[in-house]
Order: C-alpha cells, then sequence, then structure tokens
C-alpha cells in the first residue's frame, strides 16, 4: 500500500467520532476503507479502493466501499471528484492544501494537482466586483500529461457536436420534416 500521510490514525479517530456522533458503528470494515483513502496521495477510485484492500486480504463488497465513501464525503474528510471519466475519485482532505486545483490526463487518467495563487487572487477579484461571496470553487483542465504526449499520444479531434442532434436525434428530422412543410405552404 503507498502511503500518504505517515500517521493516518489521527484522521481515523476524527472518521470514528463523526460516525459514534451520528449513532453509526464503527465497524472493520468502515475503518479499512477509510485506511486506505487516507493512506494514499493519489485520487482512487472505486476499483482502485477495491484492488488496494484485496492486496490486503480485505474482501468487502463494493458496496461497503460505496456507503463508506459516502460516509466519508458527508463528514468532510473527504472529496469526491467527476473528472468525467465515467466514474468518481476520492482523496482524503487532511494534511492537503484545501484550495487547489487539478490537471488530468485524457490518456492515461493521470491526476496533477496544483495551486495558483493567481488564480486564487482572480477568483477573489471577480466575487467582489459582482457583490458575490464564494464558498468554494473548482478548476479541472483536461489534457495530455507530459509521459502521455512523449509516448506519442495526440488529442483526439472530436469536432462540433450540436446539442439538438444529441438531444433528439430521431425526432430532430422528424420536427424538421413538419417545419419544412409549414414553410412550403
Amino acid at each position: 500500500m503507498r502511503l500518504g500521510p505517515a500517521n493516518v490514525e489521527p484522521y481515523l479517530a476524527i472518521f470514528g467520532r463523526y460516525l459514534r456522533e451520528h449513532g453509526l458503528p464503527v465497524t472493520h470494515q468502515r475503518r479499512a476503507v477509510a485506511r486506505a483513502v487516507f493512506s494514499s496521495p493519489r485520487h482512487q477510485s472505486v476499483e482502485d479502493l477495491d484492488r488496494v484492500l484485496r492486496e490486503n486480504d480485505l474482501r468487502l463488497g463494493k458496496a461497503t466501499i460505496y456507503r463508506t465513501l459516502d460516509l466519508l464525503v458527508r463528514s468532510g474528510l473527504v472529496e469526491e471528484h467527476d473528472f468525467g471519466e465515467g466514474f468518481k475519485r476520492y482523496e482524503h482532505r487532511l494534511s492537503r492544501d484545501p484550495v487547489h486545483h487539478h490537471l488530468v490526463c485524457i490518456e492515461s487518467g493521470e491526476v496533477i494537482e496544483f495551486r495558483s495563487e493567481e488564480l486564487q487572487r482572480i477568483v477573489e477579484e471577480t466575487a467582489s466586483r459582482h457583490g458575490f461571496r464564494p464558498t468554494h470553487h473548482k478548476l479541472v483542465i483536461f489534457g495530455l500529461s507530459r509521459a502521455s504526449q512523449e509516448s506519442g499520444a495526440e488529442v483526439p479531434y472530436r469536432g462540433i457536436t450540436c446539442p439538438i442532434e444529441v438531444a433528439g436525434s430521431g425526432e430532430a428530422g422528424a420536427s424538421s420534416e413538419a417545419g419544412g412543410s409549414a414553410d412550403n405552404t
């Protein structure tokens, strides 16, 4: 198991306190999932967590992993990310810079965290200019990591997609035909 923070016990204690405060049992399974999340420096998917748990001879059902992740997210100890990959990733929020952004490689799935004082200044100035009080913000930049570029990966051309064609592919033709006959009368 790759380690994140050197000692995850304080984080497990905080999670245990959250569970007890909400009348929920502190089970071995919940602690195991929390330990796997807190021990990793990466943004992990449920599949990643399942693999880590199995490597440590713990066979938990995916429903248990999902339910525990939901509790960890609700506790504020873990953040859920949707990077548009068809699944979610999770990262612990303890002992990290609370305001950071992500670069996501569309080839390898690598997630690179970065912090920018300039972006923070832009957010604050923009919010102030509009009389807005921000609570949080996220920036995710998609592209190709250096390693993916060096291995020859290229950004696929996606072209332009008309939202009407995507929303009702079969109905778009029918409505345009009806519209066409009305214009001709």
